[in-house]
């Protein structure tokens, strides 16, 4: 069961567990893994229109438009970066780095994706990271807000700076997770035009990491 964290008429908004796929892969019904636009379209009996996606290994907050109308218009929003998006993660805590609670960062990086991780190279695209350390006990957790929508962005952010996200081997990490990596979607803001057309609130939410 799909847990589901707000729904009206035009779109519903669920909470993606972590090692589950967004939307089908290019193996269809060959691939074994759990998809989580098929089972949500099952559980409510009605189609569903994904607008943006989050890697299988990361958990949290997805939106999906319930209506054609509903959908042309949303995805501009993720195109336009109209909406703001919230992420924490855990990271590994490398002894010879200093930081203070509520420290915050913009970090820019050129990004290219490669077959399976990103890197950086002259040649690459513009990514944008709005970064504040929160606070640490055993590992450190961070509020994070891309401003560009890059492949493997946050990820890859954390990992240049020598903050691996726990989990995630791809990066780095020498930390095992619990499940998939320690990345979440918590929080999507919606400007005032949005939530009058489409009777949004101001904001969804989801639980952290260290709720």
């Amino acid at each position: 069961m799909v847990k589901i964290a707000f729904e009206n008429p035009y779109f519903i908004a669920v909470d993606k567990p972590s090692e589950w796929l967004s939307v089908p892969s290019r193996m269809g019904a060959a691939d074994s893994r759990n998809t989580l636009g098929t089972i949500l379209q099952k559980q409510l009996g009605q189609q569903i229109y994904p607008i943006h996606r989050l890697d299988f290994e990361v958990s949290g907050l997805m939106l999906f438009a319930l209506t054609p109308d509903s959908h042309r218009d949303s995805q501009k929003w993720f195109e336009d970066k109209s909406i703001q998006k919230i992420y924490h993660a855990l990271t590994e805590n490398p002894q010879d780095q200093h930081l203070h609670p509520h420290q915050e960062f913009l970090w820019q990086s050129k990004i290219l994706r490669g077959k399976k991780r990103a890197y950086e190279h002259e040649l690459g695209k513009e990514a944008l990271t709005k970064a504040k350390f929160i606070g640490s006990d055993k590992h450190l957790l961070w509020h994070l807000e891309p401003l560009t929508g890059r492949s493997h962005q946050l990820r890859f952010e954390l990992y240049k700076r020598g903050f691996p996200i726990l989990g995630d081997a791809l990066y780095g990490a020498q930390t095992v997770f619990s499940s998939g990596i320690a990345l979440r979607a918590v929080k999507l803001i919606f400007p005032i035009e949005f939530q009058k057309k489409w009777s949004l609130p101001d904001k969804i939410e989801v639980t952290s990491l260290h709720d």
